[in-house]
């Protein structure tokens, strides 16, 4: 049997047709609306026919569970043959549903739409991270036998068999814990004033408006395809792999190097703040005395593993990695603060199905992962501010100001009214009004914490940079420095991502492109991270050698369009990969020595802005837009018509 479960504010639904197979029923039983109810979707197996009594069982208890969980006395019970490809008889499914409802109707309100009709029906996601689970049921001489078939369904957490030696996904206490915190919300001002969001005046803050509903809704699933697909695609940047899980992504020659380049700024920068590189393992031992600890306090969903009788779950972060290593260091306070980067290749966290789209939430990524040992709670908050501005200075350098996200902060009531002149420092910095959330208890591991959130067209919110004050963990993992009087103290930690998920980072770029485009602007992305930095287009073939003489000259990421085309469509398709500088040569550049030089940054739709230069003096230009930044060489080969195409 497999199970979707959804926690919802309302399903209703109406019978409008039947099958040949359908149950007959009364009138009255056609239509049914429940509130505040779990949403049990069923599909009966083929499988299940061996036991009906162990299946209905077993899956009432399932079913018992989840409500239990997500705290509802209320279930819709909803046949949904599209959750197998091996169904059971009409018979036997009719007989599943009536031996659930018959189970749980002495604990719970039961309702139960007819087996065999097309329906109709209207629900309500509540979008907190236990609404939306999955269960495969297995039981007998099925469980052993098609363990291995079973499906994770639309979202979430999976039970692979129901047996004495069943497996979950791992889901952490501080994610159930996140799903009954109470947040008290407001927004506050550079001024230190605060507001409740329904009287706060949005006008000129439609982003903002936009964000604080999509946090307090709590809706993270994706109803359409957000813009930055199309164009991940189009520019063969990024792609889906069907080979692999949801989630996990193929990355083209010129998406490898746009990454490779963002990582590379983001590791630069934080070895400018004194940020040491380290590696980590990305798989860890679940039964490790301190790690489970952690696990249990961070709010994620974990990958698990068997290997020789062990379990282990594959890293959503490099905490416990660094943790561990500070955990065996000989520090002083002379060291402090001290900092170790790991640039994670790749953190993992199962994230539910209806989140995973494009590069906007993945089950496998990339995230520069810094964390600061600090003396106390005064250099903790000093170093909180630096790594602040820093992450703002980080996310402007790749393309993104102040007025391209927001800003929340969030925090402990307890650590606010300790810290509120610092709290508020954080919000003049930013100069506009953020969001603020405080709870009245600590639910994980930090006391503060903010993001700078990236609000895309669909008005779903990403979080990019981000800095957390840990109090727990120097504790947990038992890391001690020694103060200037020899004795040994805990430190405070900061966990900071300078720019949140390097894919995450590509994603807001894309976004932020498409609203360009949409506002009659010029996308583009900054010069130091185009895939090519410039393109010679050569107007006849006798052109090419200057054409390649020119781009030698020009040296950076250059490349030469000599495939046999007209120039009129070169340069629509250089225009169409958003290439910063595009060089045509015929005759006159030849004759001249100058080039003819449309300057991407500059342009408008329809209106090229072109300049007439020479090769040194567009090199010099160029170089000063890239400088201080990494640099790589093209991906690709230098002339077009050696390419492959990969979409």
């Amino acid at each position: 049997m497999q199970l979707l479960l959804i926690h919802s504010d309302y399903i209703e639904f109406e019978a409008k047709r039947r099958t040949p197979v359908a149950e007959e029923v009364g009138e009255a039983e056609k239509q049914g609306r429940m509130e505040e109810a779990l949403c049990a979707f069923i599909a009966v197996e083929k499988i299940d026919e061996d036991d009906v009594s162990a299946v209905v069982a077993a899956g009432a208890k399932e079913i018992a569970s989840v409500a239990e969980q997500v705290k509802t006395k209320r279930i819709m019970l909803y046949p949904y043959a599209h959750l197998s490809s091996s169904l059971s008889s009409p018979a036997a499914a009719v007989e599943v549903l009536r031996g659930l409802n018959e189970a749980l109707r002495e604990e719970y309100e039961v309702a139960r739409a007819p087996f065999g009709w097309y329906k109709a029906f209207r629900l309500s996601c509540k979008g907190h991270p236990l609404s939306e689970l999955s269960r495969s049921i297995r039981v007998g001489k099925a469980a052993s036998s098609d363990a291995a078939a079973s499906s994770a369904g639309a979202a979430g957490r999976c039970i692979e068999a129901v047996t004495p030696t069943e497996k979950e996904e791992v889901v952490s206490e501080a994610l159930k814990a996140e799903a009954k915190a109470v947040s008290i919300w407001r927004i506050m001002t550079p001024d230190g004033l605060m507001a409740e969001p329904e009287k706060f005046d949005f006008k000129g803050h439609e982003n903002l408006r936009k964000f604080v509903n999509y946090e307090i809704s709590k809706s993270r699933a994706v109803e359409s395809v957000p813009p930055h697909v199309e164009l991940m695609r189009r520019l063969e940047l990024v792609d889906y792999e069907p080979g692999s899980d949801s989630g996990n992504m193929r990355y083209y020659p010129k998406g490898r190097l746009v990454k490779s380049l963002l990582e590379s700024y983001v590791l630069e920068r934080a070895a400018d703040m004194g940020a040491m590189e380290v590696e980590t393992p990305i798989m860890y031992d679940m039964n490790h005395p301190t790690l489970k600890k952690y696990l249990d306090r961070f709010p994620a969903r974990q990958y698990s593993i068997e290997a020789e009788k062990r379990s282990f779950f594959l890293r959503f972060a490099a905490c416990f990695g660094q943790f561990l290593m500070s955990h065996d260091m000989t520090l002083s306070y002379r060291s402090l603060p001290l900092k170790m980067i790991e640039m994670t290749r790749y953190s993992f966290r199962r994230e539910q199905r209806g989140e995973l789209v494009g590069l906007r939430r993945l089950r496998a990524f990339t995230m520069p992962d810094m964390h600061t040992l600090c003396a106390d709670m005064a250099e903790a908050t000093r170093e909180f501010e630096t790594q602040y501005e820093t992450s703002i200075s980080v996310l402007a350098e790749a393309g993104l100001d102040l007025s391209d996200y927001e800003v929340a902060i969030r925090f402990t009531r307890e650590f606010y009214e300790e810290n509120r002149e610092f709290i508020e420092g954080l919000v003049r910095i930013v100069n506009k009004p953020v969001l603020i959330e405080m709870w009245e208890e600590r639910f994980f591991y930090f006391v503060l914490k903010f993001e700078f959130n990236f609000v895309d067209a669909l008005d779903k919110a990403s979080a990019l940079s981000t800095v957390q004050i840990d109090v727990e963990n120097a504790d947990r993992y038992e890391i001690d420095y020694a103060d200037a009087a020899g004795a040994l103290r805990r430190p405070v930690i900061l966990h900071c991502s300078p720019s949140g998920a390097i894919e995450r980072l590509m994603f807001a770029l894309l976004e932020k492109a498409h609203r360009v485009s949409v506002e009659g602007k010029v996308p583009m992305l900054a010069t130091w991270i185009s895939p090519t930095q410039v393109r010679v287009i050569p107007v006849a073939e006798r052109h090419l050698a200057r054409a390649e003489e020119v781009a030698g000259a020009i040296g950076f990421r250059t490349d030469v369009d000599d495939r046999d085309e007209t120039v009129g469509k070169k340069i629509r398709d250089a225009g169409r990969e958003w290439i910063p500088y595009v060089v045509v040569i015929g005759d006159d550049e030849v004759e001249s020595g100058k080039l003819a030089v449309t300057v991407r940054a500059e342009s408008e739709p329809r209106k090229p802005h072109k300049v007439e230069m020479t090769a040194e003096e567009l090199k010099a230009r160029i170089g000063s837009e890239t400088a201080g930044k990494p640099w790589k060489r093209l991906a690709l080969p230098v002339k077009l018509s050696e390419r492959p195409r990969f979409i």
